[in-house]
């Protein structure tokens, strides 16, 4: 069954595209939903499709050798997914997990990649996002060389921190503290605590499904060693 035009140009990836396009691409594309903790990319794979979120939230995710599972980024709506395996025909190198029930649209390899290659405005957002990427997995990988715990969560909480244009700072859509957790090598336990610190003193205050940063300052000094790390006990 097609995918409806509407929903095709609500992802950032298409945007611009004329109707006649992705009427096309419409016709190749399917949607499946998947149950909160459901896996929706296996590591290792073969990349047969380029995915995008409709709705939910997905995280992508690794193991170390001894078995932790570590948080890598997320996945928000009308965003998209598995580009790398659909570029370079490699397996897929990480695991998408579904923190969230989601609905995910997929387009088959070869039309993927037709897209990709023939279109310059796709391919330029394509690029640009894979240089972002590649730009957080480096502060990902120094975040965690942190030696504090508590360090490590401020320092994740800054790094998903985004200033609106009326210049507030907030998280959206906010990770639970077990999807923090994975991601700073830490237990949920000790982000419960940091967390309970940092709404005392007034750094953070939940928003509906965000949190409003009233401090920004103070999670990007102690990110960077200049103020010690709140004292989680």
């Amino acid at each position: 069954m097609p995918v409806p035009l509407a929903i095709l140009q609500s992802f950032s990836l298409l945007h611009g595209l004329p109707a006649d396009k992705l009427a096309r691409l419409s016709e190749r594309m399917s949607e499946r939903t998947f149950a909160r903790r459901e896996v929706v990319i296996k590591k290792g794979e073969h990349g047969n499709a380029l995915c995008f979120l409709l709705e939910g939230r997905l995280q992508g995710v690794d193991f170390t050798v001894d078995g932790r599972e570590v948080g890598l980024y997320f996945v928000d709506p009308n965003d998209y997914f598995g580009e790398l395996s659909v570029i370079d025909g490699q397996p897929r190198p990480e695991f998408v997990i579904a923190v969230a029930r989601s609905r995910v649209v997929t387009l088959p390899r070869d039309e993927a990649r037709t897209l990709m290659f023939s279109t310059a405005g796709i391919a330029e957002r394509l690029t640009t996002r894979l240089a972002r990427r590649l730009r957080l997995e480096s502060a990902q990988r120094t975040l965690l060389g942190l030696p504090s715990p508590a360090q490590r969560v401020c320092a994740q909480l800054a790094q998903l921190s985004v200033r609106l244009a009326q210049g507030k700072v907030v998280i959206a859509h906010a990770p639970t503290h077990q999807e923090i957790a994975i991601m700073v090598n830490t237990s949920r336990e000790t982000v419960t605590r940091v967390f309970q610190v940092l709404q005392a003193r007034g750094v953070l205050k939940r928003d509906g499904d965000q949190f409003q940063v009233e401090d920004s300052r103070y999670l990007n000094d102690v990110a960077e060693g200049r103020t010690d790390p709140p004292k989680a006990t």
